[in-house]
């Protein structure tokens, strides 16, 4: 069994196929989802595609870091509320959120404190995060420092940083996410996960974006966690099986998944 560890098929983007992507999916077997959430906008699409079918789509709920703004206090407060936290199934982690400093970083100050409210509510509720890192590597690193000794936990959703990051994020006990930029002809991520240990990996595909090879440029989708998989497998030098079942099996325990 595979397992998508995030995935935005309740996006607009799958409306018209949503149905047949979800069973694309199934049959390369992806055999559970994780939704993480955007912001305001996404909740009602997110908790209605997973209340479709609560033994296969779990939820994370966040706020990302790209919809922090001046004003983000108060979509803090309603994606935290108990209302909101009532509406959706299968709540297993508090993602997306991070920081990313890629395109603007006009909000630098106000995604640091939205992070820094997330990184608390998780560790408060015992939940795990999913962290998004663009260009902020650091900036996340020093969010983090407070929480060393926390007992949270979480992944690194779509890493892509060098092997020296990414011994940093497994000292703190936390997986890194590997997705379809593994596959590209440039990307660093061979080597990267070529000295990690498998243990510590966990497959994503960040639909619907970054398909991996040869999807490269087409709508991503769950189904191609597969290609991820089959190019770990060849870096590594070990079975297909056993990437699925190792990568799947971190996934059950970050997010306590049966």
């Amino acid at each position: 069994m595979l397992i998508d560890t995030h995935s935005h098929i309740y996006s607009e983007e799958f409306d018209a196929d949503r149905n047949e992507t979800v069973a694309r999916a199934k049959a390369v077997g992806v055999g559970k989802i994780v939704l993480p959430n955007i912001d305001c906008s996404s909740l009602e699409r997110l908790s209605s595609l997973a209340k479709t079918d609560e033994n296969y789509f779990y939820v994370a709920n966040g706020l990302h870091p790209t919809s922090v703004n001046a004003d983000c206090k108060k979509e803090l407060d309603v994606i935290f509320s108990e209302a909101t936290f009532g509406m959706l199934p299968n709540v297993v982690a508090i993602g997306e959120i991070g920081m990313d400093l890629y395109w603007d970083d006009t909000f630098v100050k106000e995604q640091k404190s939205a992070f820094d409210f997330q990184l608390a509510y998780a560790t408060e509720h015992g939940l795990p995060v999913i962290i998004h890192c663009r260009n902020a590597f650091a900036q996340i690193m020093d969010v983090m420092d407070a929480y060393r000794s926390s007992g949270l936990t979480g992944v690194f959703h779509c890493f892509s940083e060098d092997y020296e990051s990414a011994r940093q994020v497994l000292d703190m006990g936390y997986y890194i996410g590997i997705g379809g930029v593994l596959t590209y002809k440039k990307s660093v991520l061979p080597e990267v996960v070529s000295q990690i240990p498998l243990t510590s990996i966990v497959l994503e595909t960040d639909s619907p974006y970054l398909a991996p090879v040869p999807h490269r440029g087409k709508r991503n989708e769950s189904a191609f966690v597969a290609c991820v998989a089959e190019k770990m497998s060849s870096i590594l030098g070990c079975s297909y099986d056993d990437v699925c079942e190792i990568t799947s099996g971190n996934a059950k325990k970050l997010f306590k998944i049966a």
